[in-house]
């Protein structure tokens, strides 16, 4: 495993990361908290350190099995969650932004997570209304100063740029930007990247693998049907052009003998403002599979730390 500096955090977190939207059941499958063990302590056993979940991801769900999975190895992880959206239903959210939702929203998070802080603490992919609120980040803030929360970082949503929150992300004391970056989505190379590089922003990678159209596992004419799975929501003209675009890269960019997902993985990590990737997983196989791509990766990243 090899590892960097998240930004002006100082945090020292694996390339690879963890996550966890899936524990909450919507991607196909229901976890039970032994499979969720085991896939952490694999995850640990290969040297991931760094986990990303939600309370939206079920009702605290994917927090809770988080926290039973973690009971004694705290300090063997940094735990990043966010916050902003209610449960209600599969595929069905609520708003919650005022500063007194979002500290009760931390509260059950601390309780979920059975931890007394959290390290980083996200903005999940609100609108500028929702993130120009003065009194949510002095209440953050306050809670930083009062131990429950190491960092705050700005997830921010995959339907706009958002180069405005990026821009702002210093001025409200955010760390950390997480993004949708990944071969078949290439937006933030433009301006929100380099944003984030001139505020030494540490900056999260997530749905590396394009939802796993990127996985090396699907051909054009797939369809993704099932009800409980994310996908099935996806546009389906638009998700067969992406599988076109996913074969054409596989046959024109990606070395032989290397599976396509390690390739995916390593590529988002090249970029020299990317921190850390955080796939999701649903088997050791694919905990492993993800951990590999590490061994693609150069050492001489600006942000590389031993």
């Amino acid at each position: 495993m090899r590892y960097r500096r998240l930004g002006k955090t100082g945090l020292r977190v694996s390339v690879i990361g963890l996550g966890t939207w899936q524990f909450g059941g919507e991607w196909g499958k229901q976890f039970t908290q032994s499979e969720v063990d085991r896939l952490m302590g694999r995850a640990q056993e290969m040297g991931i350190n760094f986990i990303d979940t939600a309370e939206c991801y079920g009702d605290h769900l994917s927090e809770q099995m988080i926290g039973r999975a973690i009971r004694g190895q705290r300090d063997k992880w940094i735990i990043a969650t966010k916050f902003g959206h209610q449960f209600v239903r599969n595929f069905e959210r609520v708003d919650r932004w005022s500063s007194d939702e979002v500290l009760a929203q931390l509260e059950d998070s601390l309780k979920a997570l059975g931890t007394e802080t959290i390290d980083l603490y996200q903005f999940h992919s609100g609108n500028d209304q929702a993130f120009n609120q003065d009194a949510l980040w002095t209440m953050l803030d306050k809670q930083r100063q009062a131990g429950k929360i190491r960092f705050l970082g700005i997830s921010i949503s995959s339907k706009s740029e958002n180069l405005y929150q990026v821009q702002q992300a210093t001025r409200v004391g955010a760390s950390v930007i997480q993004l949708v970056y990944n071969r078949l989505d290439r937006g933030p190379e433009q301006r929100v990247l380099p944003a984030c590089q001139a505020q030494d922003l540490g900056v999260l990678a997530r749905v590396p693998l394009a939802s796993g159209l990127l996985s090396g596992k699907y051909r054009p004419g797939t369809e993704f049907t099932q009800t409980d799975d994310m996908r099935s929501l996806q546009d389906r003209a638009e998700v067969q052009r992406r599988l076109q675009l996913v074969q054409e890269i596989a046959q024109q960019e990606v070395p032989p003998g290397v599976p396509m997902a390690v390739w995916a993985l390593a590529w988002c990590l090249q970029h020299p403002a990317v921190t850390c990737v955080i796939p999701g997983c649903k088997t050791i196989e694919q905990v492993e599979m993800n951990a590999s791509a590490a061994e693609l990766v150069p050492p001489d990243h600006p942000q590389a730390v031993e």
